[in-house]
């Protein structure tokens, strides 16, 4: 019998691996501890008004916002076994505590303990495992107990079972909780009131239980669903239970839709229909963190949340985007994909495979297709695989090579040529013909051999190929189809990594890094389309691939959006829609990116493990809020403080440095939100957009800021703007105040500085005039002096002039007296010969005449008054000199020679330089000095 069953459950296994296996499963978003940084395990999940998420945690109570995962450490350090969000309190329950947690006005959480009014009646050991709100009601429920505490006049009721509590539950109406006897009691007037003791639910415990028409809808750990109607246990049988069988059911969730998420012990979590049919099995090989799910809980976008063993997982149930994961390896990278004859074929690097369109099977291997599969391409009704052995054409699973010269890239059909088609290859172009309703290789046209991935021909035969290393080609085909001429190499635009060539609305179009080209049919050359171009702004440059599909949308995928263009109804320019897939989650290969249309809406994307399935239909984005989450001021080196939202923010001049961290709660996987900001106050602009959810403004100047944060999600801007406004203050030094003492102390310094000025000037100016008026006054000096020099000069002259005269004088006296005295000596001589009386008389009238003192007196007066008081100066300086000594000095004075004086002195030239010898001695002269010398410097 144990081999039997042990049989049985490897069969459902297996069942279940082989469904899961060829599954398109929503978007998982995987959170490991080391994202989050706090424990592994996570018991209970709850979503608050704001859509933040939050986790009863190993480590305590965790939270997450859509951007900052924040861990508030549990009271007493223990794990956090249950969270429940009940209006603007966090309630949580751990061992031997539970209370709640309220949000400061500074964004961050603060606890307040419940359990501490009646810490005398809690247990030794005992640890809440969930809560309820019920009404005004909060209900704590441990393993051993129920405390049940009303909001309003803040009292507790305790409910104690005989026997412990294994689970408790809240329907619409009523809370229940199963004993670990296995009965079911309902909490009643505070009360508790058997439910059921049936023998079913002996030995198997509940996992939840759901309010019905009929009474109570029963989910148990092992044997499914059962109904209770009037007391009675009702067996539910579902298609899931079958399947659910082997796994040991831990938790369950109701969804919004009326399906079921169940939670195991080993095995994942599945997805059920309320009609009992298994949606999806989501595993860890499927994508999950960890195969044990510890609980669940659908937030406000209809998310599925899964609290795991070992990390957490987000999973989009309602997301437009499915994927298909090949973990095995079998498939590859897929390269192409179409949808023919209902079948669904993929193209990858390991050959074709394909599957039924509509039903969950496995892919098959087309037989012969082993290797690169580059193309897929549908003419006629006919499958065409470009391959890297040639050509091939599929039927259903089997496969025909009908050309093998080299690998093919591409296809196209040739504009009335129904029965042809050019083909593109490693060594250039040939044609396909159908001939007797076969197709079959007809020629390589000649004269070009370069690889041909991406080409295009115009409908006068005109062909344009695109070299990834050597450019643009352009030559002419005949109308055989065989040769090609006129050929020419395009030097603009230049080749370029991943670029890409298609026509689209009758045009050919060209992308490349440096932007997106039309070509001019008339001029035949490429010019850039600004507006298309525009999607490889910002760095988003990833590949130029252009991809056309069957509803006429040109695609095209860059770093962060996935983009199709369609014709405008109102004129002639190209519509852009954008898809906000980044490539690192398309995970697509760069330049071989390939979508494919398999119905109105749906699009399969491929992938290096795998594929997505999008339906651009349902790809509406709702419009969500941006919330500045934290604001942290600091001090430069200093600690980050997080400061108050809910109000004008005032700061000392130092806690400059500001930090803002805001986010919009969006959790797809393929959607996340960008964020643009400015600060009023220091920059006027916005931001680039960016997914960076905070922000850093360091040293801020003084003054009033208001900060503004707006969101984008897939390129729609949301309505709202979240802002924050916050005055730096100015240091005491630079305040109002002092300001106003500044000022007044310039002013003053102005005035002292105006007088001090003033005074320097008026010292300056009268300096100045002192100066000026010294500069006058030598100047006058300097005048008089000349005019006293000028004078000196005329007293010179007039002494000279009046030395001259009275030597004149003086000769023409001496002149007399000589005169005079020959007239004398005459007349005696006459006399003694006559002794004439009258010639006496005039003989004693000469001698009266010519008397030495006389002449002397005379001279004196004349030559005082031509060189006054010389003779005083000569007597004082030298009293011994005689009246004769002053009269040499005086002729002297005159410059007289000794000849000259002789005369007058009535003596002999030799007397006259006996005198003067003696004079000399007089004097005490030195040899070396004149006499007439000296008496001329007196």
């Amino acid at each position: 019998m144990k081999g039997i069953k042990y049989s049985i459950v490897f069969f459902y296994l297996l069942l279940l691996n082989s469904i899961c296996y060829s599954q398109e499963l929503p978007p998982i978003v995987k959170y490991y501890s080391t994202t989050y940084n706090a424990g592994n395990q996570n018991w209970m999940i709850s979503q608050d008004k704001n859509h933040y998420i939050y986790f009863a945690n190993n480590e305590g109570l965790l939270e997450y916002n859509g951007s900052n995962w924040n861990l508030y450490k549990s009271p007493n350090e223990t794990i956090i076994r249950s969270v429940k969000v009940i209006g603007n309190k966090i309630y949580t329950g751990c061992y031997m505590e539970f209370g709640f947690w309220t949000r400061k006005s500074n964004g961050h959480l603060s606890y307040t303990s419940l359990s501490n009014k009646i810490k005398s009646k809690i247990l030794d050991d005992e640890q809440f495992w969930n809560i309820i709100s019920y009404d005004q009601w909060v209900v704590f429920q441990s393993l051993n107990r129920i405390y049940i505490y009303d909001t309003k006049v803040h009292t507790f009721k305790i409910i104690i079972p005989k026997k412990g509590v294994l689970k408790s539950f809240k329907t619409s109406n009523s809370i229940y909780y199963q004993t670990t006897d296995y009965s079911l009691f309902e909490i009643e007037n505070g009360t508790s009131k058997l439910i059921s003791d049936n023998s079913i639910l002996k030995g198997n415990k509940i996992v939840n239980i759901l309010s019905i028409d009929e009474g109570l809808l029963i989910h148990t750990q092992f044997n499914g669903f059962y109904k209770l109607i009037n007391g009675n246990l009702v067996k539910f049988n579902t298609d899931a239970d079958s399947e659910i069988a082997a796994s040991s059911i831990y938790s369950s969730q109701i969804l919004s839709d009326g399906s079921f998420a169940v939670g195991t012990i080993s095995n994942g979590v599945f997805i059920v229909t309320k009609e009992g049919k298994v949606k999806y099995h989501i595993t860890q090989s499927k994508g999950m963190c960890n195969n044990t799910v510890l609980s669940l809980m659908e937030d406000a976008e209809k998310n599925l949340w899964i609290g795991l063993d070992n990390g957490i997982n987000c999973i989009n149930l309602q997301s437009p985007i499915k994927s298909y994961t090949d973990d095995t390896g079998m498939l590859g990278t897929v390269y192409t994909s179409v949808v023919h004859n209902n079948k669904l074929y993929i193209g990858t690097n390991q050959g074709l495979f394909c599957k039924d369109y509509l039903n969950e099977e496995q892919f098959r291997f087309v037989k012969g297709t082993k290797g690169q599969v580059w193309s897929l391409f549908i003419h006629d009704n006919t499958l065409f695989c470009g391959h890297d052995s040639g050509t091939f054409i599929i039927d259903d699973e089997s496969s025909k090579l009908i050309f093998s010269q080299s690998g093919t890239w591409k296809f196209e059909m040739v504009s009335k040529h129904n029965d042809l088609i050019i083909q593109g290859n490693y060594y250039g172009i040939s044609v396909l013909q159908k001939v007797n309703n076969q197709w079959v290789f007809k020629n390589k046209i000649e004269g070009f051999n370069y690889s041909s991935k991406y080409f295009e021909l115009t409908d006068d035969n005109e062909m344009y190929v695109s070299h990834e290393y050597k450019g643009i080609f352009r030559f002419q085909i005949d109308r055989s189809f065989k040769k090609c001429s006129k050929l020419f190499t395009y030097t603009n635009p230049p080749k370029g990594k991943n670029a890409g060539l298609a026509k689209f609305n009758n045009s050919i179009y060209y992308a490349y890094k440096e932007g997106i080209f039309k070509l001019n049919p008339k001029t035949k050359l490429f010019e850039k389309d600004k507006s298309l171009s525009s999607v490889f702004d910002n760095n988003e440059y990833n590949s130029g691939k252009l991809i056309l599909d069957n509803s006429n949308k040109l695609w095209l995928f860059s770093k962060n959006y996935i983009y199709y263009f369609t014709l405008n109804k109102l004129n002639s320019s190209l519509k852009k829609n954008v898809i906000s897939i980044p490539s690192t989650l398309t995970n697509s290969m760069l330049g071989y990116e390939n979508i494919s249309q398999l119905s109105n809406y749906q699009y399969l994307i491929g992938t290096t493990d795998g594929y997505y399935v999008i339906n651009i239909n349902d790809l509406s984005i709702k419009n969500h809020t941006v919330s500045i989450t934290d604001l942290s001021i600091n001090k430069l080196n200093g600690k980050q403080e997080s400061k108050s939202l809910l109000e004008v923010g005032t700061y000392h001049y130092d806690e400059n440095n500001v930090m803002f961290s805001y986010t919009v709660p969006e959790y797809n996987k393929y959607i996340y939100a960008e964020y643009q900001y400015r600060l009023d106050g220091f920059q006027d602009s916005w931001s680039e957009w960016n997914a960076k959810s905070t922000v850093s403004f360091k040293n801020l100047p003084p003054g009033d800021y208001v900060f503004k944060v707006r969101s984008r999600v897939s390129n729609s801007v949301n309505d709202n703007l979240a802002t924050y406004s916050f005055t730096i203050k100015k240091p005491w030094y630079a305040t109002n105040f002092a300001i106003l003492i500044y000022s007044l102390l310039i002013i003053m310094s102005f005035i002292y500085i105006n007088k001090l000025y003033k005074n320097y000037y008026n010292q300056q100016r009268e300096k100045l005039i002192e100066e000026n008026n010294l500069l006058l006054e030598i100047k006058e000096l300097e005048n008089e002096q000349q005019l006293m020099k000028i004078r000196n000069e005329q007293l010179s002259q007039d002494f000279e002039a009046k030395n001259k005269e009275l030597a004149v004088s003086t000769m023409s006296l001496i002149k007399k007296d000589e005169l005079l005295s020959l007239i004398k000596e005459d007349l005696k001589k006459s006399t003694d010969e006559s002794n004439n009386r009258s010639i006496k008389s005039v003989i004693s009238t000469i001698t009266k005449n010519i008397s030495e003192e006389d002449s002397w007196n005379v001279f004196k007066e004349a030559f005082d008054t031509a060189d006054k008081d010389f003779l005083k100066k000569i007597k004082q300086a030298h009293p011994s000199l005689t009246p004769n000594d002053l009269r040499l000095c005086a002729y002297l004075r005159l410059n007289l020679s000794s000849k000259e004086i002789a005369p007058l002195l009535n003596i002999s030239v030799r007397s006259i330089e006996i005198k003067r010898y003696r004079l000399r001695k007089k004097m005490d002269l030195p040899h070396e000095k004149g006499l007439v010398e000296y008496i001329l410097s007196i």
